[in-house]
């Protein structure tokens, strides 16, 4: 893997940053009248908890820019509470998204997928193709495909194909979720420093009672983004892989 220098680093979030319209130090004209346009940012997770705690703080610092954010959860977490049916667990979970996405200023939708049976077909290719177009989305964010986790990989393939099937007509990151653990050989393209809204992040996260955030998933993250953050030279950050579609509409 090449070395990502600080300056490429922190120029690769500028790109970010220009690209979702949250104000940051513009480095031209031309970016700061990008920054002023209110953008559309859909967080693409396949349980709820995988959004807000890969992108827990570009959603706070885009939805506090006055932009738009939808969280698209593919199940309700039906299998992630130990001794709670299925029904049960569905319930608590999906209050639990909807408390974070309430901190992050996001707003929660659901697919009809299961948590630990969710499918690749022709079906379900569809329903994610008319939940992203019915968005209009300018950035979908979804898991990177090389993933333990067979949910992971599941909305990261359902995903791709709405972009294909969409033309390419919003911008496709990948986030990260436990690297190491869950995604694997995961190499940043971009960086965004998230050290102003980790507060609000982790007040996010912390909403997710029923998976134990602070001994479990966010103790995880919170030393992803300081590693994150050395690497692009802040003190906190998340890290993308941007899908490079052949035509740059970013301003690399």
């Amino acid at each position: 893997m090449n070395e990502v220098t600080r300056r490429e680093a922190l120029c690769g979030s500028a790109a970010l940053a220009a690209a979702v319209g949250w104000p940051l130090a513009a480095a031209n004209a031309e970016e700061a009248k990008a920054a002023e346009k209110k953008r559309k940012l859909l967080i693409a997770g396949a349980h709820p908890d995988d959004p807000e705690s890969a992108c827990g703080g570009i959603i706070a610092l885009h939805s506090g820019a006055g932009h738009e954010v939808v969280n698209l959860y593919l199940t309700r977490g039906e299998a992630g509470i130990p001794g709670k049916s299925h029904e049960e667990a569905a319930r608590i979970r999906t209050a639990e998204a909807e408390e974070a996405c309430r901190i992050l200023g996001a707003r929660p939708l659901f697919a009809t997928q299961i948590d630990g049976a969710t499918e690749v077909n022709a079906q379900r290719y569809d329903e994610i193709f008319h939940l992203i177009e019915a968005e209009h989305p300018d950035v979908v964010i979804t898991h990177w495909p090389l993933d333990t986790h067979r949910d992971h990989r599941t909305i990261a393939l359902l995903v791709y194909e709405a972009w294909l099937r969409m033309e390419r007509a919003f911008e496709l990151l990948y986030f990260e979720v436990e690297s190491g653990r869950q995604t694997q050989h995961f190499c940043p393209t971009h960086y965004v420093d998230i050290t102003a809204v980790e507060a609000r992040k982790r007040e996010a996260c912390y909403a997710m009672k029923s998976q134990g955030p602070k001994l479990g998933f966010y103790r995880d993250h919170a030393q992803m983004h300081a590693f994150r953050g050395r690497e692009a030279g802040v003190d906190l950050a998340e890290a993308l892989i941007r899908h490079n579609s052949g035509t740059a509409r970013l301003p690399l």
